[in-house]
C-alpha cells in the first residue's frame, strides 16, 4: 500500500471515530436536557399541587376551623317543628332510637312523623304500638310502591306533604340524637332568610382501623361541605342531620327533577335549592346525631358506592372544586416522591414540611370542631389512605346506580 493511500485511509478512520464520538455525545446531552426538562416538568406540577391543597385549607376549610356558630343559646321562641323518619325494615332501629327521639326537649309545637316505606318486617307494628300513648307520633304507612320515583325519595316526599309544620328535620332510623336538645340547637339556627340548616351525623368510636377509616372519610366530606357552605357553594347535606323548610320543598317542586336518581334526597336537592344567603351550618355537639358504623369492608363500600354515584349529577362549579381537590390529593406525594429522586430532595422536604403544617392545623381545629379530637394524630395517616380511597371509588363516576335504598 502506497503511503499516500495509508495516509488517506487514516484520515477517513479518525474522521469517521470523530463523528461516532460526536454523534455520541450529542445523544449524551440531549438526553441530559430531556432528564432535566422532565425535572422541571415534575418540580413545577409538584408545587402547583401543594399551592392547590393549600388554597383549599386556607381558603375553604379554615372556616370551618375557625367558626363560631352565632347562636349558642337556644333561642326562647322557636318555630314548630316537623321531624321525618322514613323507614324500611328498621323495626329493631326503630324500637331502640325512637324513645329517645320523643325525649328532645323542644318548647314548641313538635311532631315525630314516621314514614313506613313497604316495610317486610314488624316495623308497622312497632311504629303503631309506640304511637299508642303518644300523642307527638303520627305514622304513615306506605304500601303501594312508585315506579317514577327510586330509592327513599318517594317515602320522605310523603312524609314533607304530611308534616303539619314548615320547619321540617330529617334524620334516619338508625340515627340518634347526641343530647336532648338536638332539634332545639338545630332549630335555634334559621333566623331571617335561612332556609337550609346543614348538621353533622358522626359515627361511633369503636377499635380497629376500618371505624377509623369510616370516622375520618365522615369527618372529611363534612369539612368540604361544611366549609363550602360557609363560603357561600354550598352543594349538598347529608340525610343523618339535615333541616330545611316545607316551602322551599314546594318552591322547587320536590324531587321531581332527581326522581329518576336512587340517592340525591340530601345532595342533590340542597345542590339545586341551597345558595349563599338561604343556607346555614350548625356543628355545636349538642345538635350532633350519632349512627353505628359498618363492621365490615365490603358493607362500608357498598354503602359509599351508593352514596357516591350521585356525585356525577352535581353542578359543574360543585364537580370541579371537588374534583381538583381530589385530584391533588392523589397526585401529592406521588409527585413528591419523584421530586425527591430526580430533582431535590431539600426541595420535596421543604413542600412536605409546609404542606403538613398548615394541614395539621386547620384539620385538627376542625375536628376539634366538629368533636373529633382523637382523629387529630391520624391525620397525616389517612392522608395516605386517601389515595387508595380515591382508588377504590372511582368506577362509581361511570357505574350505572343501585336503584333501591
Amino acid at each position: 500500500m502506497s503511503r499516500k493511500k495509508v495516509i488517506s485511509t487514516a484520515r477517513q478512520y479518525t474522521n469517521f471515530t470523530f463523528n461516532r464520538l460526536s454523534a455520541g455525545n450529542s445523544l449524551v446531552i440531549i438526553f441530559a436536557d430531556m432528564f432535566s426538562t422532565t425535572a422541571q416538568l415534575i418540580l413545577i406540577l409538584s408545587l402547583f399541587v401543594t399551592l392547590v391543597l393549600l388554597f383549599y385549607y386556607l381558603f375553604f376549610f379554615a372556616r370551618l376551623a375557625f367558626f363560631k356558630n352565632k347562636t349558642v343559646e337556644v333561642l326562647p321562641e322557636l318555630p314548630p317543628l316537623s321531624t321525618i323518619i322514613c323507614a324500611k325494615n328498621e323495626q329493631y332501629n326503630l324500637e331502640k332510637n325512637v324513645p329517645e327521639l320523643l325525649q328532645q326537649q323542644y318548647n314548641a309545637p313538635a311532631e315525630l312523623l314516621l314514614v313506613n316505606d313497604n316495610s317486610e318486617d314488624d316495623t308497622r307494628h312497632v311504629m303503631q304500638w309506640m304511637a299508642r300513648d303518644n300523642p307527638a307520633l303520627r305514622l304513615v304507612n306506605i304500601d303501594r310502591k312508585n315506579k317514577e320515583s327510586i330509592g327513599k325519595k318517594y317515602p320522605l316526599s310523603i312524609g314533607i306533604l304530611e308534616a303539619k309544620y314548615d320547619h321540617l328535620l330529617l334524620t334516619d332510623a338508625d340515627c340518634l340524637p347526641v343530647s336532648h336538645q338536638w332539634a332545639a340547637k338545630m332549630a335555634s339556627t334559621y333566623e331571617p332568610g335561612i332556609d337550609i340548616v346543614l348538621g353533622y351525623g358522626p359515627y361511633e368510636k369503636h377499635p380497629g382501623f376500618l371505624n377509623k377509616v369510616i370516622r375520618y372519610e365522615t369527618f372529611h366530606s363534612a369539612l368540604q361541605y361544611l366549609s363550602y357552605a360557609l363560603a357561600g357553594h354550598p352543594y349538598m347535606g347529608v340525610g343523618r342531620n339535615l333541616s330545611y323548610k316545607k316551602d322551599l320543598f314546594t318552591k322547587h317542586r320536590g324531587f321531581a327533577s332527581i326522581n329518576h336518581i336512587p340517592g340525591g334526597d340530601d345532595d342533590l336537592f340542597i345542590s339545586k335549592a341551597a345558595n349563599k344567603n338561604n343556607t346555614a351550618i350548625m356543628i355545636e355537639a349538642d345538635a350532633h346525631t350519632m349512627s353505628v358504623p359498618k363492621k365490615t369492608w365490603a358493607d362500608w363500600k357498598r354503602q359509599k358506592t351508593r352514596h357516591y354515584s350521585t356525585s356525577k349529577y352535581y353542578k359543574f362549579k360543585h364537580k370541579f372544586l371537588l374534583g381538583l381537590y381530589s385530584l391533588s390529593q392523589f397526585l401529592f406525594y406521588p409527585l413528591l416522591i419523584a421530586t425527591a429522586v430526580i430533582y431535590s430532595w431539600p426541595i420535596a422536604l421543604a413542600t412536605l414540611g409546609v404542606k403538613s403544617v398548615i394541614q395539621y392545623l386547620v384539620f385538627s381545629g376542625a375536628m376539634k370542631k366538629l368533636n373529633e379530637k382523637d382523629l387529630v394524630r391520624w391525620i397525616f395517616l389517612m392522608d395516605l389512605w386517601m389515595m387508595v380511597y380515591y382508588l377504590m371509588f372511582a368506577n362509581t363516576l361511570w357505574k350505572k346506580e343501585k336503584k333501591t335504598w
